[in-house]
């Protein structure tokens, strides 16, 4: 595929460009429908990949020759194209980690744990994944702070004025999702970093869902701190960006120690290099970043906003469907979703649900998803997640309806 945005959205087009859509399981199509998980990979990422170990592969800034030179210039260069694509203002702001729950831990090991105090507060929502619940809470029982959780309601949104009550002047930083992984729900982000900033609170925004659903401009939403991971950008597992506001970068200490990431060493001390390298100790991901990179163009040739409208296509399609087999109940209605239709079936256990459906092709996700807290909320222990991707279409919402109807059978 070329770099032209298309004029309309053409999914069998962009279907063709993933390799593993061909393939089949327990002798059917696939179905892949766990894109919050990851997504799969289209084929210029994936040449991408073997083009670094075939013909770049060295290591990066350690060199003058020409393979260290080119992969140098590989790296860096995925970098500008991570900038550009969260709309940061520096290459300086934005960290490669290996995944978004390393960026958060960065985070809050390296800006909150050394400015925490007893009796501090970190503010959450109780939609969090676990990895923006856990890190927090080991920072604040180490450093005698509280972790407060600003609700939600029963379709699963934030209550706004909650959070605005549980904010004080106590409040050292606020965590919240973007997007949530277990119900959908798309955040008010905006409006929560006014309301912290109004009290001088910074704000983390966690992307994980969110950046590969809808574009996102961290200038515009004033995050101090957003994070994103590259496996459900499209891009290669093991890579994970941390963009932070580059005036509370220069403020932190490193994360980790290592080569790169210093300026000087002696046995008496040692002195930290510029920004972005000060948190990115040792040999990086460099096939990760590069990888990474190539999925942020690829995203952008299908174009951003044709992918976010298919997809909120597809999610009103689907809950439709859903909703009309028996037994099915939804979990997680917000008015302002994407892209994750999750839901319970009376009586039958989600990872029955899972086993069945997946004998007919298809593939959700079974489970907690890493966000037992919601499911406490809801009273249930797990749901069956169904969650979209650019490539999907409503002929494989089909399929699922078909399948769940079978389970329906099964356990009639």
């Amino acid at each position: 595929m070329g770099t032209e945005t298309l004029k309309a959205f053409d999914v069998q087009r962009v279907r063709a460009d993933f390799p593993i859509l061909r393939r089949q399981v327990h002798g059917r199509p696939l179905v892949y429908l766990d894109n919050a998980a990851t997504t799969q990979k289209p084929r210029v990422v994936l040449d991408a990949l073997s083009r670094y170990y075939t013909d770049q592969n060295a290591n990066v800034h350690r060199g003058v020759h020409h393979l260290s030179e080119i992969a140098t210039a590989a790296y860096d260069g995925a970098r500008t194209k991570v900038r550009r694509f969260f709309n940061a203002a520096s290459d300086r702001e934005i960290i490669f980690t290996r995944n978004a729950t390393e960026s958060i831990n960065l985070v809050a090991q390296a800006y909150a744990r050394p400015k925490l105090q007893a009796g501090d507060e970190v503010l959450i929502s109780a939609m969090e994944h676990h990895s923006n619940i856990v890190p927090w809470q080991m920072a604040c029982a180490e450093r005698g702070a509280h972790l407060r959780v600003a609700p939600i309601d029963d379709r699963g949104e934030l209550l706004l004025d909650e959070f605005e009550r549980l904010l004080s002047e106590r409040t050292r930083l606020v965590a919240i999702t973007h997007m949530s992984n277990a119900l959908g729900t798309v955040n008010p982000v905006a409006e929560i970093v006014r309301l912290a900033h109004g009290r001088n609170v910074p704000v983390l925004l966690d992307g994980s869902q969110a950046a590969y659903h809808m574009p996102v401009d961290v200038q515009a939403l004033g995050a101090d701190f957003y994070v994103a991971t590259g496996h459900k950008l499209y891009g290669p597992t093991g890579i994970g960006v941390l963009y932070g506001r580059e005036s509370l970068l220069e403020g932190m200490p490193p994360f980790l120690g290592g080569g790169d990431m210093i300026a000087s060493v002696t046995f008496e001390k040692s002195t930290w290099n510029e920004l972005p390298y000060k948190f990115e100790a040792g040999t990086p991901h460099i096939e990760g970043a590069i990888g990474l990179g190539t999925a942020i163009d690829y995203m952008q040739s299908v174009g951003l906003d044709e992918m976010a409208a298919h997809e909120q296509q597809l999610l009103a399609y689907g809950t439709t469907l859903l909703e009309a087999i028996p037994g099915v109940r939804m979990i997680g209605t917000a008015r302002r979703k994407a892209s994750i239709l999750s839901f319970v079936m009376e009586g039958i256990h989600p990872h029955d649900i899972g086993t069945i459906v997946d004998r007919e092709g298809v593939a959700i996700r079974t489970g907690h998803h890493c966000a037992q807290p919601v499911m406490e909320r809801f009273g249930i222990p797990a749901t069956a997640r169904a969650s979209l991707a650019m490539y999907n279409t409503r002929e494989e919402l089909d399929a699922l309806g078909v399948a769940l109807r079978k389970v329906v059978e099964v356990f009639g």
